[in-house]
């Protein structure tokens, strides 16, 4: 199956989330990459390509645990990942 290209949009939402996802990792003590990945059962590689924007569309389930290990809110996630127009 070949999958769609993503839009600028989506692209510049996902590197949001990475960038807010390194921000409330790094504020938490300075928790290690693999700390946080190990805490939302995934490895620390695929946090690595969501911090970077490399996954910009990680699984809402992904989303999930990483706002879980990292004590965020997924409503302000959301909120703060929704792209407004310029």
């Amino acid at each position: 199956m070949v999958r769609t290209p993503l839009t600028p949009e989506e692209r510049e939402r996902g590197e949001r989330l990475g960038r807010l996802l390194r921000e409330a990792r790094e504020a938490s003590a300075g928790r290690s990459m693999a700390d946080v990945a190990a805490a939302a059962g995934i490895s620390a590689e695929t946090l690595r390509k969501i911090e970077t924007g490399r996954a910009p569309t990680p699984a809402f389930f992904t989303v999930a645990a990483l706002a879980s290990a990292l004590g965020l809110s997924m409503d302000d996630l959301v909120a703060r990942c929704v792209l407004t127009p310029a």
